[in-house]
């Protein structure tokens, strides 16, 4: 006699909303330990970062629907100089917010 069992699988995990992957993104910046956000020539602790790039998420509104979005609109330059985000890391190293933000964008999709 064969016998069948029922066998339940799990939903594969969702895929991050656009909200949770921008969230994902602002948490990265606060814990780039020794890390300095550069924002018009001020330096500022990356908690204090992700705090300002926080509030310019919340600011924009309907504006930002992606993390691509959060990264072009918010989080590349200041809105009121122009001059582009810099991090400088704890080995001297400085970048643009907008390229290390793309990477780490990157780095989290392929590591679903």
């Amino acid at each position: 006699m064969l016998l069948l069992v029922p066998v339940l699988l799990a939903p594969a995990p969702a895929p991050p909303t656009d909200a949770q992957a921008i969230e994902a993104l602002i948490q990265a910046v606060s814990q780039l330990e020794g890390a300095v956000f550069i924002r018009n020539g001020s330096e500022h602790a990356p908690k204090a970062a992700a705090d300002h790039l926080r509030l310019k998420w919340k600011n924009a509104g309907n504006r930002v629907k992606t993390a691509p979005d959060f990264i072009r609109l918010c989080a590349s330059e200041s809105s009121l100089s122009g001059k582009p985000y810099e991090i400088r890391f704890k080995d001297g190293r400085t970048v643009l917010s907008r390229d290390w933000l793309w990477t780490e964008l990157k780095r989290m999709e392929t590591a679903k």
